[in-house]
């Protein structure tokens, strides 16, 4: 059997499905590094929403899918940008998802850190920004769940300077509970984080981020850096202070950066382990050993559909890993809350599937190639 798949150009082309599943074990946590899995949301598909409307969540499926997550050994990172954060997922819907989720992880023992940010006010002065982030450091402690301190649209378009976000961060660092990971979002993930740290000059950027975490090391578990810029993540994880992690959010460069090199590596908080979870996991066991060899020869061909998934505009990445949950059979729909699942091409998302399909990544080929030729019937590609 064949699929006749749209290229960009306007053609199609055909491609020869998978037959067989790639065997991918569940397992426990590992060793070597410490791995979180950013997780999509489930749409209800049978809510009466619009674009408008508050995310409408299909809570049984949602939570399956963390313990999928979590039965190979992935920790999850909770109501972050890949849960739609600021793109259909609204505060009061991410502070139940951190309860629920929360509730879900101390019950089977799963790792989980959660977002925390200001996407309850569109705006404000230093002092309602630094009210909104308390208002959420509580939900998320309150759930017995770690900080990831998010980057802010409202302290973007607020502060005057790097000393306000030194006031802002230093305010809520001395008032956790627990050592947080501090989140560095780059504009291609969000337009709206231009600027972040007080200047545009990465470097100028960069030396206040540093001065944050060197005001309060015993308060930084680590940083989460998304910048899609390899040499930029490793020269910031040299300056460090000892002990806190450097966690990649580079869904470009992540298996060389994880695999590190003779003065380091780095930990990992990636939404592309959501589609990759069960490969990314048996590719850690392997470097748990020692193999690092190994490790890059199994994560190694999944870039290609990483850097597919999160190409320009990146934000619009979450289209594809929903696509992959569906098509890998984790939800019985493609759907998503706010209507994303229309912001890529069909041509996208056929390559998106022809990637995937390629490493093995649907349990089931036969099912997910079945659900490819209905949403290809639907565009009117006929086969």
């Amino acid at each position: 059997m064949t699929l006749r798949l749209p290229s960009a150009d306007g053609t199609l082309r055909s491609h020869h499905p998978r037959t067989d599943p790639r065997v991918l074990t569940p397992g426990s946590a590992f060793t070597s590094r410490t791995v979180l899995a950013a997780a999509h949301v489930v749409a209800d598909p049978f809510a009466d929403t619009t674009p408008d409307s508050p995310a409408a969540v299909d809570w049984d499926a949602t939570l399956a899918f963390r313990r999928h997550l979590w039965s190979h050994g992935l920790g999850v990172a909770e109501a972050m940008d890949t849960a739609q954060r600021g793109m259909g997922l609204e505060w009061a819907g991410a502070a139940e998802l951190i309860r629920r989720s929360a509730a879900e992880a101390a019950a089977v023992g799963g790792r989980i850190a959660c977002g925390v940010g200001t996407d309850q006010i569109a705006a404000g002065s230093l002092q309602e920004i630094r009210a909104a982030y308390e208002e959420q450091f509580a939900v998320v402690e309150g759930a017995g769940a770690q900080a990831v301190v998010m980057a802010s649209r409202a302290l973007a378009a607020t502060a005057r300077g790097p000393e306000e976000y030194r006031e802002v961060y230093g305010h809520l660092l001395r008032q956790s509970a627990r050592p947080v990971i501090l989140h560095w979002l780059g504009p291609m993930f969000d337009p709206a984080l231009e600027g972040y740290w007080g200047s545009s000059d990465l470097d100028a950027a960069t030396a206040t981020f540093l001065e944050v975490i060197a005001d309060h090391p015993d308060k930084v578990d680590g940083i989460k850096v998304s910048l899609l810029d390899a040499g930029r993540e490793v020269a910031l994880r040299r300056r460090l202070p000892r002990g806190v992690r450097c966690y990649t959010g580079d869904d470009f460069h992540y298996p060389e950066l994880i695999a590190g090199d003779e003065q380091g590596f780095s930990h990992a908080l990636l939404g592309i382990f959501d589609p990759l979870g069960p490969l990314a996991a048996q590719a850690l066991r392997v470097l748990d050993t020692g193999d690092t060899e190994g490790f890059r020869g199994l994560l190694d061909p999944t870039v290609e559909l990483s850097r597919h998934l999160f190409r320009a505009p990146t934000r619009f990445y979450k289209t594809g890993v929903v696509l992959l949950a569906w098509l890998a059979g984790h939800q019985d729909h493609f759907a998503m809350v706010g209507g994303l699942q229309s912001a890529r091409s069909l041509p996208h998302l056929a390559r998106a599937y022809e990637l995937a399909d390629g490493l093995g990544l649907f349990p089931d080929p036969q099912r997910a190639e079945a659900r490819m030729r209905t949403l290809l019937s639907l565009y009117g590609v006929e086969q």
